[in-house]
Order: structure tokens, then C-alpha cells, then sequence
């Protein structure tokens, strides 16, 4: 099931996001959250749902405005999901929830701006879900080893 975050699943929700950071092939950010920073990081966005099974918290995603202005009309998502949970579908339900949240709220394109380019599972995801892909940019991701990899933006129309 998929839902609005809680207070109760901050918790999870950090230990979750805080292992893709740690891993440091998809997310941009290099600091992991705290208590402290991961409360005011969830509430500070559009919108963040969770994905709970048998009352545990096994993934989520984060809906914020991708630009301002002009252009706050795009919105941008990050998912993620356990290691533990990973291959049950459980990104494509919290891809699905995004779109029509991201609807719901007002925008009316999400984009990716940082896939990187070896995320296959991802990338067959997003495009099995409709998202098109807007070219690449070369090197723009530094991997955690210090390499840089292609990154590969995405958008799909809400």
C-alpha cells in the first residue's frame, strides 16, 4: 500500500533513504539524514508517500517543484526502495502513486534530471511507464568510487 508519510515512519524512511545514499550510484546527495535533518527533509517537500507492507515501511518517494516561475509547473521525484524489498514491484506502485500525485497537485510534467545511466532497472521502468528520455548528458554523475557515468533525463507529461 502506498500512502502519505507519517511521523511514526520517519524513522524507516531515513534508514532507507540514507542506504541508496550510502551506495552512492543514484542519488545526488552525499550526507546522510538524521533525526533531525530527515524530519525537516520529508516535510519539506510536495508531497512524500510511502510504501508499507504487513505494517512495515519498505519504500518511498519525495514530489517536490523541479524549477520556479515559468516553470513550476515541473515537478521532479526520487524513489527509494530497501535493499531488502527490491525486485517486488514495489518502485513501479510508488512511480504510479507519483504520477497521479504529482497531478493531483497541480503539475503537469515530472521530470528526472539525473538517471544514471547504468541504472537499467530504473531506466526500463520509467520507460515501460511512458517517461521519455531527453538525451544524455556525459560524465554528469560521479559515482561513489569516484568514476563518472552518463546521466540520462527523463519526462513524462502528467
Amino acid at each position: 500500500m502506498i500512502r502519505k508519510y507519517e511521523e511514526k515512519d520517519i524513522e524507516a524512511m531515513i534508514r532507507i533513504w540514507n542506504e541508496i545514499v550510502e551506495e552512492g550510484i543514484a542519488f545526488p546527495q552525499e550526507d546522510c539524514l538524521d533525526r533531525e535533518t530527515g524530519a525537516e527533509f520529508f516535510a519539506s517537500q510536495s508531497y512524500t508517500g510511502v510504501a508499507e507492507i504487513d505494517g512495515k515501511i519498505m519504500g518511498l518517494y519525495i514530489l517536490h517543484p523541479n524549477n520556479v516561475g515559468r516553470c513550476g509547473h515541473i515537478c521532479n521525484a526520487s524513489y527509494a526502495v530497501s535493499s531488502e524489498a527490491r525486485g517486488k514491484h514495489i518502485g513501479e506502485k510508488l512511480v504510479l502513486d507519483c504520477l497521479k500525485m504529482g497531478k493531483e497537485l497541480g503539475f503537469r510534467v515530472l521530470q528526472f534530471n539525473a538517471v544514471v545511466e547504468s541504472n537499467i532497472h530504473a531506466r526500463h521502468l520509467y520507460e515501460r511507464l511512458g517517461f521519455k528520455q531527453l538525451g544524455s548528458i556525459p560524465g554528469g554523475f560521479r559515482m561513489k568510487d569516484g568514476h563518472y557515468e552518463n546521466i540520462c533525463p527523463y519526462y513524462h507529461e502528467l
